[in-house]
């Protein structure tokens, strides 16, 4: 049996497997968006990843987000640029219109694996959170459309 984490979000508690990256608004949009069972492609996954390395940058330019926690996203961002699998990105294709699901799935992956690049725990939202940090000065109509 696999075994799983609790995670939470705004809108409350979830279960991921223990490997994930993602958090429980991914979770949330796998339970309620199982439509082909088709994923984005993986460059569209590549092109929200640049997006947020690109934000991070500018954020960290602009003091809007600290140097520190940044570096950690683009870091993230960049390793997940080389991965092998997309097994962090699961979401379906066919989503909100908005995409906001895949905006947020790559949001929490980035924050997850942020954190442990500065020691933290993968699935908390400290030091690096997944809206007030990855996300700073994006909506998901920013970034997927």
């Amino acid at each position: 049996m696999e075994k799983k984490v609790k995670v939470s979000d705004s809108m409350g508690e979830m279960e991921v497997p223990s490997w994930a990256y993602y958090g429980a608004s991914t979770q949330r949009a796998i339970l309620n968006f199982p439509v082909s069972g088709e994923r984005l492609p993986a460059e569209v996954i590549d092109a929200i990843i640049v997006i947020k390395i690109c934000a991070a940058s500018a954020n960290r330019s602009l003091s809007l987000i600290p140097e520190e926690l940044a570096d950690a996203i683009i870091q993230a961002g960049r390793e997940f640029l080389k991965r092998e699998d997309d097994s962090q990105f699961p979401v379906d294709v066919y989503q909100t219109g908005s995409g906001t699901s895949s905006n947020m799935n790559v949001n929490e992956v980035l924050a997850s694996r942020a954190n442990e690049i500065l020691g933290h725990d993968r699935w908390g939202k400290n030091p690096v959170h997944p809206n007030d940090h990855v996300n700073r000065c994006q909506s998901s109509n920013d970034v997927f459309p």
